[in-house]
């Protein structure tokens, strides 16, 4: 065995202990305990989807939307069904292309132009379309 790893060794096993003294004896830094806020805001409301006004704003849905077997022009591919969707999905969907996750020119626009309110309608009745 070597002279030099074994000397390594028990100089480390001397003055581990002395090291842990030492950092036991010298006192921790005070953590400030946080304070709690004098009034919480209230979480926002969540928005509730009014089922006629859905019914109106979905007529610009239905030109692509609503018709059987239509493809796209620009690349060609068959436009999805929404009647039926679920609130969530179709509320999260709205939302993602609005703030840019997907990715389509049409229904980016479509979705800027539309209010959180107007999302919600859109998927309440959206949703109960077979």
């Amino acid at each position: 065995m070597r002279p030099q790893p074994l000397a390594a060794c028990l100089v480390l096993a001397v003055l581990l202990p002395l090291g842990a003294a030492a950092q036991a004896a010298t006192p921790a830094p005070a953590v400030p305990v946080p304070t709690a806020p004098a009034a919480t805001a209230p979480a926002p409301a969540a928005v509730t989807g009014r089922f006629d006004n859905g019914r109106v704003l979905a007529y610009t849905c239905q030109g692509c939307h609503g018709i059987t077997g239509y493809k796209n022009a620009y690349p060609s591919y068959k436009v999805p069904k929404i009647g039926g969707q679920t609130r969530e999905y179709l509320s999260q969907a709205l939302t993602e292309y609005r703030h840019g996750k997907r990715k389509h020119p049409t229904m980016q626009a479509q979705s800027m132009s539309f209010s959180e309110q107007e999302i919600a309608d859109l998927a309440v009745y959206l949703s109960t379309v077979k």
